[in-house]
């Protein structure tokens, strides 16, 4: 995506500047910038590549602007994760921590830092980003030296490949102490951090591992010796040798942001590992001291972090982000993310901000935009097909927007105090959008993907799975407070003709075969990344976040049965769920449990009965090998239209 701005307003770069013809559009990040008749353009000052470009002063506001340009080998797209974390840049690049003191309108940030003994307050207006190419920042200063700040950064492919990266500064001088201080800090000491990080983060592309230049990581007493015997008692358990090692590597030397928040399925996709593996490696290293699992629960529109919480029985009740400015309850299926970090006994992990709101804390807003009155945007989009939707911050409601190649290449936007123009717009894959903010307030413009990342290990696929529920069978919600989780397959198994069987062996023989038969349901269940929720005799019932992991079990069970006295009798459905606190366990409730508990009643033990949603999976339709209609009126659903199958191998 490029994105060009229609007559410069207040907020665009080089906001003094007049076109050279009236509706005049600028590409920034292209190398050409509107005429600056009054600037005075210093010389370089050196003549080697990636040295920076040197300063101009703007005239009689003094303000103070400083350009590096770097040659890098690395795409834009593979350095925007990168450079765009600002959190992480301004910690490498050795900016203070930050302290936060408040949310203002459209997510301005009051924040304040501390430098050489002298406290440093600003507001902070929301960056602007078109990823993966630029993104900027203004900051206004309250006290101190500095009255005001842009900074931005551009991403451009270089002529023979690469990236042509253009990082500004633009400060403008409260005071003497202010003139003297910007030269030195930006000309001079952040220059050469600067070109540091971009050349590490450069590198660290080629190595597909994670840049930072933290402090070294202060161990707790015995956390070596405890590290040790975590990795001994992992590997003979049976987890991977390396990606143990690895996972004792990471928790003993890495800096504090990057085991902070372990996310298992991006550390999976770096270590080139299966996700379930290191979800199972993390859970069981924290159930050996090794990590704490911590519960993080999004907002629900921005898909920032409103709270973390070490133990589930706190995820619960009404929330409140601060950004948005909405209440929200927790959806397992979706905001609910499990990450670990380190036990405090192994090391405390300082969890401090040096950025709040750069473009990787909503990786998923592709444009970020913020428009003053009657001002307007022409967005040069590149965006991949799928679904996605624009909104203002302080709107309600909002623009669908479908990416597709048969979409339009120019469309325009005119956001009203009433509303958005139309029900939805098609875009084609590289399209030229305009962005009209007819409203009397600035408008903060977000485009933003629909679609909830797959990098997330929510709550709902880990509450299911039966490693999960061997490691942590006390943890559950508070009592009285369900939540919901989402699409689960639901399973229910019954014996058929258990009770005649205890009758002709007796009640020891058969009782060690019914243990066994359990035995082996749970086997099958877990091998399907399901969890067996709990036993009723001789019967269970299960969850799977997938039906055809469910369905993969159950005739894998059934086969597993056969020839013996016994039969399985399985009735399986995919519906939403709720979960609750059941006699201090974590357990399911609501209409996909019942009706997937009566399917089982239909079940002969040689076939399994399933529900429409089961059998419309497109999964499933790969195993089918036989399916029958059934007409049956199940107890508690009479009036119901309900279409169930009997599957049969």
């Amino acid at each position: 995506m490029v994105l060009y701005l229609h007559r410069p307003t207040r907020e665009a770069a080089y906001a003094d500047a007049e076109p050279e013809e009236p509706g005049a559009a600028y590409r920034l990040g292209a190398g050409r910038f509107p005429p600056q008749s009054h600037l005075v353009r210093l010389a370089r000052t050196g003549s080697r590549a990636n040295e920076p470009a040197g300063v101009r002063e703007v005239g009689p506001l003094k303000e103070l602007a400083y350009r590096f340009e770097f040659g890098l080998k690395s795409s834009p797209a593979q350095l925007w994760p990168l450079v765009s974390d600002t959190n992480h840049f301004n910690r490498d690049a050795g900016v203070p921590a930050v302290e936060r003191l408040g949310v203002g309108d459209n997510a301005r940030r009051k924040l304040r830092l501390s430098m050489l003994g002298v406290s440093v307050e600003w507001e902070e207006e929301p960056f602007e980003w078109v990823s993966p190419y630029r993104f900027s920042v203004v900051r206004r200063y309250v006290r101190g030296p500095v009255e005001s700040m842009r900074t931005s950064a551009t991403l451009e492919p270089g002529p023979g490949g690469g990236t042509r990266l253009v990082y500004e500064v633009r400060a403008r001088p409260r005071n003497i102490l202010g003139r003297i201080a910007i030269p030195l800090q930006i000309g001079v000491l952040s220059r050469r951090r600067f070109v540091a990080v971009f050349r590490r983060y450069d590198a660290t592309v080629d190595l597909d591992g994670e840049a930072s230049a933290g402090r070294r990581p202060r161990l707790a007493p015995g956390a070596r010796e405890r590290i040790e015997g975590a990795r001994l008692a992992l590997v003979s358990s049976g987890a991977s040798a390396e990606l143990v090692e690895r996972l004792c590597v990471l928790v003993e030397s890495g800096d504090d942001l990057s085991v902070g928040n372990l996310r298992p399925y991006v550390l999976a996709d770096v270590w080139h590992a299966d996700r379930r593996e290191i979800l199972a490696l993390c859970l069981q290293a924290t159930r050996r001291g090794m990590l704490e699992l911590r519960w993080e629960l999004l907002c629900p529109l921005c898909r920032g972090a409103a709270a973390s919480e070490v133990s589930l029985g706190a995820v619960a009740g009404r929330l409140h982000c601060e950004t948005c400015r909405i209440d929200f309850t927790a959806d397992f299926d979706r905001s609910v993310e499990v990450k670990f970090r380190p036990s405090p006994s192994i090391r405390r992990v300082e969890q401090l901000d040096f950025c709040v709101a750069g473009p990787q804390v909503t990786p998923h807003v592709v444009a970020q935009q913020l428009i003053a009155p009657g001002g307007r945007r022409l967005l040069g989009a590149r965006l991949e097909p799928g679904r996605y939707r624009l909104r203002a911050l302080a709107l309600p409601s909002g623009l669908t927007v479908t990416v597709s190649a048969g979409g339009a290449q120019e469309a325009q936007v005119r956001v009203e105090p009433q509303g958005w123009p139309v029900a939805e717009l098609e875009l084609a894959e590289e399209a030229a959008l305009a962005l009209e903010n007819a409203t009397a307030e600035e408008q903060l413009l977000i485009l933003e993907r629909t679609a909830w990342s797959d990098r997330a290990a929510t709550a709902a696929e880990v509450t299911a799975l039966q490693v999960y529920r061997d490691l942590f069978a006390a943890e559950a919600l508070r009592p009285g407070e369900p939540i919901s989780v989402g699409t689960l397959t639901v399973v229910f198994t019954d014996l058929r003709g258990s009770t005649r069987f205890y009758r002709d062996v007796g009640d020891a023989p058969a009782f060690g075969l019914v243990l066994e038969h359990l035995d082996l349901l749970r086997e099958a269940v877990a091998a399907e990344d399901g969890a067996v929720v709990k036993s009723m005799g001789d019967a269970i019932m299960a969850v799977f976040p997938r039906p055809v992991g469910a369905l993969r079990a159950m005739l894998s069970a059934q086969e597993a049965v056969a020839g013996r006295p016994l039969a399985l009798k399985v009735g399986m459905h995919t519906g939403p769920c709720i979960a609750v606190n059941q006699n201090g366990v974590l357990d399911y409730f609501g209409s996909t449990i019942n009706l997937a508990a009566r399917l089982v009643e239909l079940s002969s033990g040689e076939d399994i009965v399933v529900s429409e949603a089961v059998l419309a999976d497109p999964e499933v339709a790969t195993l089918t090998h036989r399916a029958e209609p059934i007409d049956e009126v199940l107890k508690g659903f009479e009036g119901e239209l309900l279409a169930l199958w009997r599957l049969a191998q």
